[in-house]
């Protein structure tokens, strides 16, 4: 399986400078790539190809190239994503169009050498003096290294997806369980087994409650600043400590959130994973009104925007695929509101759902299972599914 790996790395200055300037002429290409794109479209009323855009790309800049190819990948990739996007019916998304000063470099395939004593060539083309780095022998990856990444976070860093050499695990299992993520529980599921757990966020909620105010007051501070004077580069300093240091708390934490449902879902011996598609759900929160719609506070949008709900989803599915469980996005609509057993909607604001029939249940649990049932029978439906136990689970 495809696995990714962050390394630090020793180099000289000399190799460091230069290392920095391949990302300054990633950016340049990066920059390129957008105006022959724009050029191409006004010129011939449809969108450049791959072929067409690494013609226009091929030996024009002193970097290996395959990496100039990488950055016209990554251009493409992005540009077929926000239509898709956008077809989805998110209009507001914008294709590629950002300039950029720097860009990570890619080096691929024939793009460098790795020695048993952690030296590391990178090739910089034909004819050009490869950039050398050492990385300690045990920080590099047991199996196939595919591509190496110079990235950049607090310092220059080596990106390396490489081959495990692990094969998916065979899964006889048959039960199905559905997700209902949320902002105050991560995770809330419900497993046609009965079994239902509850993963709360509370340390999500934390970290990121703390950044806000932290970057909330430094925000105010550096408002009162004449931006680039001393004062203001090191509020500046400051807050990029600030969230690179709760970037990475937020990560631990939900990949110890993500880890803790697989675990989950391995005791209750699941196969498949439903989970409620959310996205889009901060759509149509300002606070101005639109065609007279219910306005939401300014604090309800900040937690929407907030929400890590691309993440959970990204960690879950390669983290399930290991286990040999899929995973699958289910529209939710209504799944929150409708009750399962006489089909009347409720709006409800404490933590239990309560309907006039008699039901009763778990707000989050019932919306689990309400997507549990959508997704096994196309409709919300009674599963006459008891709740045989819920499991709490947090994070430390």
């Amino acid at each position: 399986m495809i696995r990714a790996h962050k390394t630090k790395f020793f180099a000289t200055k000399y190799n460091i400078d230069r290392l920095f300037e391949c990302n300054r002429i990633s950016g340049d290409i990066w920059n390129d790539v957008l105006e022959i794109a724009k050029f191409y479209y006004v010129s011939h009323g449809k969108w450049v190809n791959k072929t067409q855009l690494q013609a226009e790309t091929k030996g024009n800049y002193p970097i290996h190239s395959q990496s100039i190819q990488a950055v016209c990948h990554k251009y493409l990739f992005s540009r077929d994503a926000a239509k898709k996007a956008r077809d989805k019916g998110f209009k507001d998304t914008k294709y590629p169009y950002k300039k950029k000063k720097h860009f990570n470099t890619k080096w691929v395939d024939l793009g460098y050498k790795i020695y048993e004593n952690g030296k590391i060539e990178l090739s910089l083309g034909r004819g050009r003096k490869p950039i050398i780095v050492w990385v300690k022998p045990d920080n590099l990856p047991e199996g196939k290294i595919k591509e190496i990444e110079l990235s950049y976070d607090n310092g220059l860093l080596l990106s390396m997806s490489y081959d495990d050499g692990k094969e998916e695990k065979e899964n006889t299992n048959t039960n199905r369980v559905a997700i209902d993520p949320g902002e105050i529980h991560s995770i809330s599921a419900f497993a046609e087994n009965g079994q239902a757990t509850i993963i709360t966020g509370r340390k999500v909620r934390s970290i990121k409650r703390l950044r806000n105010k932290k970057l909330g007051e430094l925000q105010k501070k550096m408002s009162k600043c004449k931006k680039g004077s001393k004062k203001w580069k090191k509020y500046n300093r400051v807050k990029r400590y600030i969230l690179l240091k709760s970037g990475r708390q937020l990560k631990d934490a939900l990949h110890k959130t993500t880890r803790q449902f697989v675990e989950w879902c391995k005791e209750n011996e699941i196969k498949e994973v439903a989970i409620g598609d959310v996205e889009g759900v901060q759509r149509n929160t300002s606070k101005r009104k639109k065609n007279k719609k219910k306005r939401r506070s300014r604090k309800t949008n900040q937690k929407t925007a907030q929400w890590h709900f691309g993440q959970i989803y990204k960690y879950l599915e390669y983290k399930l695929h290991a286990e040999g469980m899929s995973i699958n996005k289910q529209e939710e609509s209504y799944t929150s509101q409708t009750c399962p057993v006489c089909g009347k909607k409720k709006k409800v604001s404490s933590r239990n759902y309560k309907c006039k029939c008699g039901y009763e249940c778990h707000r989050d649990i019932h919306g689990a299972r309400n997507i549990l049932s959508k997704y096994i029978y196309k409709d919300i439906r009674d599963l006459k599914i008891d709740i045989e136990n819920i499991t709490y689970l947090r994070i430390a």
